[in-house]
């Protein structure tokens, strides 16, 4: 407000210079451009005085005036909202179709919810595999997963040191992004049937969202079996 004010009486300081150095000088000028011929000379020089003056004042006010633009920014949303989003993600991203140990019913299986998101049971025996280039095949609960890369099972995503409890949030986008075993660089890279190469496009505000409700739900302790390779796959006989 100051430096708008300082401009404005500035520019009035000049303006009215500017109009009373005319209004003097006029005179003087039109005695004299009678005298020698050269009026047209005299008024053209005046015009221009008041005309610059007027330009400086109209472009200080235009500048004082000006509203200066500032960079809108995202208010960061709460823990509660990020458990929430997070949830939303979760479900509706199918992670429960893998992560979750599922109880068998007449119209098939149903996400147990005592055992959300814990992975694969670690006590649930592995039955042999039927041998097949044909077909990739799953668990009756979905938490197992054979194919050219063996048998993978699903991990264990909650808070438990087991699961997820110990991982960093850059540990989770590591795996996430770079198809990384535990967020670790360097490690091996998940399998199939993890779909990591889509849920890389996730932006950075969803995979805190969704580690975030990862990290508020019941840890479960459940060591997850380590997956099998295709040399040591046990396959049904025919």
């Amino acid at each position: 407000m100051k430096t708008i004010i300082h401009r404005l009486f500035v520019t009035n300081y000049l303006l009215e210079r500017s109009e009373s150095n005319t209004n003097n000088n006029s005179l003087q000028v039109v005695h004299q451009a009678l005298a020698n011929g050269k009026t047209a000379k005299a008024v053209r020089a005046s015009a221009l005085a008041v005309g610059t003056a007027l330009a400086i004042m109209t472009a200080l006010i235009m500048t004082s005036c000006t509203p200066q633009k500032t960079e809108a920014t995202t208010p960061a949303l709460s823990k509660e909202a990020l458990v929430a989003r997070g949830a939303y993600l979760v479900t509706t991203s199918a992670c429960h179709d893998c992560h979750s140990p599922k109880i068998m019913t007449p119209h098939g299986p149903i996400v147990d919810t005592t055992r959300m998101l814990s992975g694969h049971p670690a006590n649930d025996p592995v039955p042999p595999v039927a041998k097949t280039d044909d077909w990739i095949l799953f668990g009756n609960d979905f938490t197992t997963g054979a194919g050219p890369w063996g048998v993978s099972f699903a991990a264990n995503l909650t808070p438990h040191e087991t699961g997820t409890g110990n991982w960093s949030f850059e540990q989770f986008k590591t795996a996430i992004r770079k198809g990384k075993y535990k967020g670790l660089e360097g490690s091996r890279s998940l399998l199939p049937p993890m779909p990591w190469e889509m849920y890389r496009n996730f932006t950075d505000e969803d995979l805190l969202a969704i580690f975030t409700f990862l990290q508020s739900i019941k840890p479960i302790d459940n060591l997850v079996p380590q997956p099998i390779a295709p040399g040591d796959v046990v396959y049904a006989s025919k």
